[in-house]
């Protein structure tokens, strides 16, 4: 059967070495004859076993000298394997358990991937229509010249509106000041400035 699992020698004599989990069974160790043989010193001749439960490879030491560790622990019964376990026999040993590759994937995604790039290159040029639809928008852009020249109105029209104002107050003013039959209210500062200029007598 097609591997669906591997080892990844990450500290041994073969750093980097794969080795792909087959069978149902499979015997670790140092002997030659072993589903997946490491021949170093450490490690026993039958090491430690692994048991395809399911869809899941389960460990198990064979009362090896130096032992079998899973992710730092050592085993001593049963232990069932998750992708990206660390499995160690010894000191200098270390394995990956790994989910295998399968390599009609990578074709299959590789000869797809030309077929993607075509249909994102075609709306490139969809853009250049766009600009000519937008050129009609240009005249839009002197509207703001007309809201200026409203607001400059607005500004005269108040200026105007306060001159006004002011000439009014200035005649209530005087009106109210030439109602005082006495004249007293002539001599009151600012309208005793204008009544010495008219003539009138304060004291």
């Amino acid at each position: 059967m097609a591997a669906q699992f591997q080892f990844v020698m990450r500290s041994g004599p073969n750093t980097g070495k794969i080795y792909p989990l087959e069978a149902t069974e499979i015997v670790i160790g140092r002997d030659a004859s072993n589903g997946v043989a490491i021949n170093d010193a450490e490690i026993s001749r039958k090491h430690a076993k692994l048991n395809l439960h399911g869809s899941a490879y389960v460990i198990q030491d064979l009362g090896s000298t130096n032992g079998s560790f899973v992710n730092g622990q050592r085993i001593t019964g049963t232990q069932v394997l998750n992708p990206g376990d660390t499995v160690s026999f010894g000191e200098n040993i270390v394995l990956i358990y790994e989910v295998a590759q399968d390599p009609n994937a990578t074709v299959i995604s590789s000869a797809q991937a030309p077929k993607t790039v075509a249909p994102i290159r075609r709306p490139s040029p969809a853009p250049a229509p766009a600009y000519s639809g937008q050129v009609p928008a240009g005249p839009v852009a002197a509207a703001p010249a007309p809201v200026k020249k409203s607001g400059s109105k607005v500004v005269i029209i108040i200026i105007v509106a306060i001159i006004v104002c002011l000439i009014l107050a200035c005649i209530a003013a005087f009106v109210w000041v030439d109602a005082d039959k006495s004249g007293a209210r002539w001599c009151m500062f600012p309208f005793s400035i204008i009544g010495q200029m008219l003539g009138a007598v304060c004291p």
